[in-house]
C-alpha cells in the first residue's frame, strides 16, 4: 500500500491553481502527483519551464499542461464555490481525509458540499444492492441508525436501495452521513434521490472527485467507490448478488486495509449470494450493529439505546392478535409463495388474504414480485 505524503502549502498557492492542474483532460491522478512531488505546488508547476516539467513527466503530459486552456471551467468551478456550503478541498488542505493519504490513487481535489471537517470522523461504509429485498432495505437503515448513534460516521453512495437506506438510518438516528457520488457535484442522481440529497447536504457531506457538470458515466462509478471504502474503517455489505458493484468497494476496502462485514441471507435469495461470498473469502458475518462496533473498538454508546435493538423499530412493533402472529410464525424468514403459506396455514384464501394485508399495513410484512410474501424483521 503506497502513502502519498500532502504538498507543502505555501503562501502563494490558490485554488484556482488546482483547479487548472485538476481539470486538464488527460492529465490523471498519477500524472498530477507525480508533478505535486516534484515541484511542491500546483502554482509551481505552471511556474515550472518546458524541460524542468519534462523531467517530472512526458513531453505529452508537458503539452497538455503548457496548451490546454482551462480558464473558462476554472471560472465555473469558483462561481459554484460562491454559494454558501461549498467548497474544495486538497491534497494541500488540513481539512483533506487524511485516510486518503494512505489509499493507492487519492484524488488531487474534491468538490465538497456540507461540512467538509466530518471527512476526519472514524467511519463505517453501508452498501448493497440497487434492487433490495424489503428486509435488506430495512436492515440497511436500522444498522445504519444503529452505528450512528455510536458515534460513527454512516458513509454510502446515494444509489437506490441500499446506499439510500443506509443514508436515511444515519439522519433518523440524529447521526451524520457523507455521500460520495459518482457525477459532477451540481448533479444529483438518480434523480429521486433529489429530497435526500438536500437532506444529506444540510447535516452532513456530499463530495465528487469528477468536474462540475460530469454526467452519469458506468466507469466513474467503480472509481468512486475506492473512495467509500478508502474514508472508511470498514464497509458492510448488506445485500449483494454476485454481480453487485458493492462487491468492488468490498474487493477495495480488502486491498485498502479495511474491515469487511457482510449480513448473511437467505440461501435462496440471489440478492444474498455476494454477501455468502464475501464471508466464504473472509468477511467477517454480522447480526447486529454490535458485532462491527466490537470489531472496530467502538463499543462505546453515547446514549443508551441498544445496537442489538434499535429503539425506533421495537418501540413501534405492538403485539400482534394471535391469529396474525400465528401466520407470521408460519411464514418464516424466507419469501414465502401464497399457495405454500395456505398449505402451511391449512386456511382458504379468503381467510388468509386479509391478514396478510394487515400484517403489510402493520409494517410486518412485504409483497414481492411473483406472488411472495416476506417476513420483516428489525435488525
Amino acid at each position: 500500500m503506497t502513502s502519498s505524503r500532502p504538498p507543502e502549502a505555501k503562501s502563494g498557492d490558490s485554488i484556482a491553481d488546482w483547479l487548472r492542474l485538476a481539470l486538464i483532460p488527460g492529465v490523471g491522478g498519477e500524472s498530477q502527483r507525480k508533478l505535486l512531488q516534484a515541484f511542491g505546488s500546483p502554482e509551481n508547476i505552471f511556474s515550472a519551464s518546458r524541460s524542468e516539467l519534462r523531467r517530472a513527466v512526458g513531453e505529452k503530459t508537458v503539452g497538455l499542461l503548457l496548451e490546454t486552456d482551462t480558464s473558462a471551467r476554472v471560472a465555473a468551478a469558483l462561481d459554484w464555490e460562491k454559494a454558501p456550503g461549498r467548497g474544495f478541498l486538497t491534497l494541500g488542505d488540513p481539512l483533506y481525509p487524511q485516510a486518503f493519504l494512505n489509499i493507492p490513487d487519492p484524488p488531487t481535489l474534491l468538490y465538497v458540499l456540507g461540512k467538509p471537517e466530518l471527512l476526519n470522523r472514524k467511519a463505517i461504509a453501508i452498501v448493497g444492492s440497487r434492487h433490495p429485498t424489503p428486509q435488506g432495505e430495512r436492515n440497511a437503515e436500522d444498522f445504519a441508525a444503529a452505528l450512528a448513534d455510536a458515534g460513527l460516521l454512516v458513509v454510502s453512495g446515494m444509489a437506490l436501495g441500499i446506499d439510500a437506506a443506509a443514508h436515511r438510518g444515519a439522519l433518523r438516528s440524529g447521526g451524520e452521513t457523507v455521500a460520495f457520488i459518482g457525477t459532477g457535484i451540481d448533479r444529483v442522481y438518480p434523480a429521486r434521490n433529489k429530497d435526500l440529497a438536500v437532506a444529506i447536504a444540510a447535516t452532513g457531506t456530499i463530495v465528487s472527485e469528477f468536474p462540475l457538470g460530469t454526467p452519469v458515466t458506468a466507469s466513474n462509478f467503480p472509481r468512486r467507490n475506492r473512495l467509500i471504502s478508502g474514508l472508511a474503517a470498514g464497509v458492510l455489505v448488506v445485500e449483494a448478488t454476485t454481480e453487485s458493484g458493492s462487491l468492488i468497494t468490498a474487493r477495495l476496502a480488502g486491498e485498502q486495509g479495511r474491515e469487511v462485514f457482510a449480513i448473511p441471507g437467505s440461501i435462496h435469495s440471489p440478492q444474498s449470494r455476494g454477501c455468502h461470498r464475501l464471508i466464504r473469502q473472509g468477511a467477517k458475518l454480522v447480526e447486529t450493529a454490535r458485532d462491527i462496533l466490537e470489531e472496530l473498538g467502538e463499543f462505546s454508546l453515547s446514549s443508551p439505546s441498544s445496537p442489538d435493538t434499535p429503539p425506533s423499530r421495537r418501540a413501534a412493533e405492538k403485539p400482534l392478535p394471535s391469529p396474525l402472529a400465528a401466520l407470521l410464525e408460519l411464514m418464516g424468514f424466507d419469501p414465502c409463495g401464497l399457495d405454500e403459506l395456505l398449505v402451511r396455514a391449512r386456511l382458504p384464501m379468503e381467510s388468509v388474504s386479509p391478514m396478510l394485508l394487515q400484517l403489510e399495513l402493520e409494517g410486518r410484512v412485504a409483497s414481492l414480485p411473483g406472488g411472495r410474501y416476506q417476513r420483516l424483521v428489525s435488525s
